[in-house]
């Protein structure tokens, strides 16, 4: 479990875009003080290395757990572990966006959520960078990516990922039908082992709208 500090996740925040109109710049400004002066984000995350407990097949056992995600598997290498991540804003900004639409300020709300959304990202890129260093001083590599409900791991996946990150450490719970709560958290798993290949593939392969989507460009602006 770990936590980071409200104004560190905000530095990490990717620039606007620099055709971003005024008005938009100016719900933007008042999201950011708004999260900022009545501290409505507690960022923190959970990461942890889970020994596969047999060789690797569709069903990959780990932790107590069987995770059906075959598509971890890699072509070479020796997978030997899975890195399971969880990280969350906590319910402050959540319950603050629900105020919003029940004053009847959509436009507060919508950009005080897109905002939440902006550094839950941020978050998880941190986290996941974490579970690279960890991996590495361990002599191992990462490589793949999957959510509950991606292509590849089904949504009822949600709860035994969220208890291999020990999510319940920072607060996190997943429902029946896989939700998260707090809303605004996520979770995912990877690949952990011995000189794996860098994946081929992406959880945005099959999204219709990945051409159009900004976090799928900015994935392929990352480096692996």
């Amino acid at each position: 479990m770990s936590a980071l500090s409200c104004a560190s996740l905000l530095r990490q925040l990717p620039p606007p875009a620099p055709d971003e109109r005024p008005g938009a710049q100016r719900r933007r400004a008042a999201a950011l003080a708004e999260v900022c002066a009545d501290a409505l984000v507690e960022p923190a995350y959970s990461v942890r290395i889970v020994a596969l407990e047999a060789p690797p097949g569709a069903i990959l056992r780990a932790g107590g757990q069987c995770l059906h995600a075959p598509r971890l598997v890699p072509a070479s290498g020796r997978l030997t572990a899975l890195g399971a991540v969880a990280c969350t804003l906590g319910p402050r900004l959540e319950e603050r966006v629900r105020a919003h639409f029940a004053a009847r300020r959509p436009a507060a709300a919508l950009a005080l959520d897109e905002l939440g959304t902006a550094l839950l990202l941020a978050l998880v890129r941190h986290a996941q960078d974490r579970l690279v260093a960890q991996a590495a001083r361990r002599g191992l590599s990462v490589a793949g990516e999957l959510a509950a409900g991606d292509p590849g791991l089904a949504l009822d996946a949600q709860a035994t990922v969220l208890q291999l990150a020990d999510g319940a450490a920072i607060g996190m719970r997943a429902s029946a039908a896989g939700a998260l709560h707090p809303l605004k958290s996520c979770t995912s798993v990877h690949g952990v082992g011995i000189a794996l290949p860098a994946t081929a593939w992406s959880r945005c392969d099959a999204c219709p709208s990945a051409p159009r989507c900004t976090i799928a460009r900015r994935r392929k602006e990352i480096p692996a």
